[in-house]
């Protein structure tokens, strides 16, 4: 079974958000490992820090599969599609990875374009794989974090207890 990645960010009662979200993936695909939690300012608009993560998980089900399962825990953590690109949320979810596929299918994109563009993304993904190819390219996940520009400072671990991961 491939390993999936997936982004978990939210800015509106982001630690209920968050922790639901992490339940939710799990009783959907069973084990999870997760990064730390970091705090990072809003990217885009003017809006309170969001808290972001990334979680791993080993699935048989599709590509899209996947997505339809993020969306649909989005939709119950009351994200709505449509909203603004760069606007407060309480839950986004984004399949970054799965396995080495490369897609590039309508709202199916993988790997996900924003990988090695934000910090709050390729920091926790580096946490967890480090020594993984990207996906159509001869570097890895901890290369690319280590040449990332010097706004990575912008990242704080927060201290998240008790998060239902398994490593």
């Amino acid at each position: 079974m491939p390993e999936v990645f997936v982004s978990i960010g939210s800015n509106l009662d982001r630690e209920l958000h968050v922790r639901g979200s992490v339940a939710d993936l799990r009783a959907a695909f069973g084990a999870l490992r997760c990064s730390s939690v970091y705090q990072t300012r809003a990217v885009g608009f003017d809006g309170d820090d969001f808290y972001n993560l990334v979680v791993a998980f080993h699935t048989d089900a599709t590509p899209r599969d996947v997505l339809q399962r993020l969306k649909a825990i989005e939709g119950r953590h009351g994200r709505h599609r449509g909203e603004a690109r760069y606007a407060p949320r309480t839950l986004d979810l984004d399949l970054l990875l799965y396995g080495d596929r490369i897609v590039d299918d309508g709202d199916l994109q993988l790997p996900r374009d924003e990988i090695d563009r934000y910090a709050f993304v390729l920091c926790p993904l580096a946490e967890l794989a480090p020594a993984l190819r990207y996906p159509g390219r001869d570097e890895r996940i901890g290369e690319l974090w280590a040449r990332f520009p010097s706004n990575r400072d912008e990242l704080h671990v927060i201290d998240f207890e008790h998060l239902p991961c398994d490593g």
